[in-house]
């Protein structure tokens, strides 16, 4: 009997590619959407009838869910966040958590955050909306700043923080500074930057963008106090997690003219409500969580999704998985992993 995969809450698995079409030849495959803020026991009962899950940003998959579900072996995340899932509750019950690897979002986040820097400083937002108006003669307004002769602080030095230090030291010539306390400083001088305590970095960067994963750590790491510890006329970036930033203080520094300009991807609350105060501001780019949607980044993510659900039917562990120790443990995953 096929065992049976969930599509859950997701809109672009399958949208560009022949994936859904090519899991159909060795699964049971079924789209679901549910509540985004669906959670626990009730999430556990819309999901009951499926072995394998393909998940995207939502749901939480919590404690609660593994507690009631006993039924789903694998969860592969279509992205490379898995800020959403519970892995230690996973893995105590003998889920197999497998996301995709970061070299398939890599050029497209690089790209989209570059992107939206060069924006920022060019106002090329505003200049737009000036020019369709009608409006020639205030181009004097929109007086930009050249990349090349700022220094940017990039938090987080991971795979697609190392690519924007990359573009923007040897593309820009631009001058680097890092924060990341998990990679050393030889590695971080190796890449052509500049190795940098957090509240150094913040005082020094003219324009800060943000590459680290969501955990306890990072959540809020932008809030009113290290806000206060930037330059003025700072430009901020965020294409990694809405809760690195804590709103409220970032709309309070930016209509205090604190914060320069944000250009944002992703939101503390997403969908952003359309009655939301950043939507309200001149100050801001914003873009709908589209930094990984390239062509060619779902492309290499579709194809990784199925072959890792096809790999675990072989009885081989993607190299995209984050709690392999659950493998040989889990009277779950002995009836999949048999050869």
């Amino acid at each position: 009997m096929m065992k049976k995969v969930a599509i859950v809450n997701s809109k672009s698995f399958g949208k560009i590619t022949d994936a859904y079409d090519e899991l159909k030849k060795y699964f049971h495959v079924e789209f679901v959407n549910v509540p985004r803020d669906i959670n626990g026991k009730a999430l556990s009962e819309r999901l009951a009838d499926f072995d394998f899950l393909v998940i995207s940003a939502t749901p939480y998959y919590s404690s609660d869910f593994f507690e009631y579900n006993q039924r789903i072996s694998v969860i592969v995340r279509h992205g490379i966040g898995i800020d959403n899932v519970d892995v230690e509750a996973a893995t105590i019950h003998g889920v197999l958590i497998v996301k995709v690897p970061g070299r398939y979002e890599r050029e497209a986040v690089a790209e989209h955050t570059i992107g939206l820097i060069i924006a920022a400083l060019r106002k090329i937002k505003d200049a737009h909306a000036s020019l369709i108006s009608g409006i020639w003669e205030d181009r004097i307004r929109y007086i930009g700043r050249e990349l090349s002769s700022k220094t940017i602080g990039v938090i987080g030095f991971g795979n697609i923080g190392r690519r924007v230090a990359e573009i923007l030291t040897k593309g820009f010539k631009a001058r680097v500074i890092v924060y990341d306390p998990y990679v050393a400083a030889e590695e971080i001088k190796k890449e052509g930057a500049e190795p940098r305590e957090f509240d150094e970095l913040l005082a020094e960067a003219d324009i800060i963008t943000l590459h680290c994963p969501l955990i306890t750590e990072t959540k809020f790491l932008i809030n009113k106090d290290s806000i206060q510890k930037m330059k003025e006329n700072v430009i901020i970036i965020n294409t990694a997690r809405g809760q690195l930033i804590e709103t409220k203080s970032l709309i309070d520094a930016l209509i205090e003219k604190k914060i320069a300009y944000a250009a944002l991807d992703v939101f503390e609350e997403e969908p952003i409500p359309p009655e939301h105060p950043l939507l309200k501001l001149d100050n801001v780019l914003l873009t709908p969580h589209i930094a990984a949607y390239t062509e060619e980044s779902l492309i290499g993510m579709d194809k990784y999704v199925v072959k890792s659900l096809k790999d675990i039917l072989n009885g081989i562990i993607p190299d995209g998985t984050v709690n392999v120790e659950v493998v040989g443990k889990s009277s779950r995953l002995a009836k999949i992993l048999q050869k």
